[in-house]
């Protein structure tokens, strides 16, 4: 199992992942749709996408880093905004390698650190716990939609 920097050419790897994703979040499987906005999220950089490959290069899980800046301390951050594994992945270490994967970057590039959010069911807190982050209860966030 290896964690890379995903590119263009890794496409075909992530496009079901990332349609799995937005199944799981009650969204209708698109895999066209889904292979458009990875291809604008990569050619633009808008984001940094990590996957994990297992050894015959199948796509296991993948996360997906938004840069942002925080203004207070003047640094950049990131915003881990997707985290997904194969259901025939899980309990294997491949979230936890992701994870590490992403904090591993933020260090490299000197930035603030890494922030996600999470439903309150989600049963991945018990390894956001495990791997050291913390509940922010110290400031409210609120969400506008169109």
């Amino acid at each position: 199992m290896k964690v890379i920097t995903a590119s263009i050419s890794n496409l075909d790897q992530l496009v079901p992942l990332f349609d799995g994703y937005r199944v799981f979040y009650k969204q209708t499987s698109d895999p066209e749709a889904v292979r458009k906005f990875l291809k604008e999220r990569l050619t633009n950089q808008d984001s940094i996408l990590f996957i994990c490959l297992d050894n015959s290069d199948k796509g296991l899980g993948f996360t997906q880093l938004y840069p942002s800046f925080s203004s207070v301390s003047m640094q950049r951050t990131y915003i881990l905004n997707d985290l997904f594994v194969a259901p025939e992945a899980r309990k294997k270490g491949v979230g936890e390698a992701l994870m590490q994967h992403a904090k591993q970057f933020a260090m490299k590039k000197k930035s603030k650190g890494l922030t996600l959010e999470t439903a309150i069911d989600n049963p991945a807190q018990t390894l956001y716990k495990k791997l050291g982050w913390k509940k922010d209860v110290l400031v409210n966030h609120y969400t506008w939609e169109v």
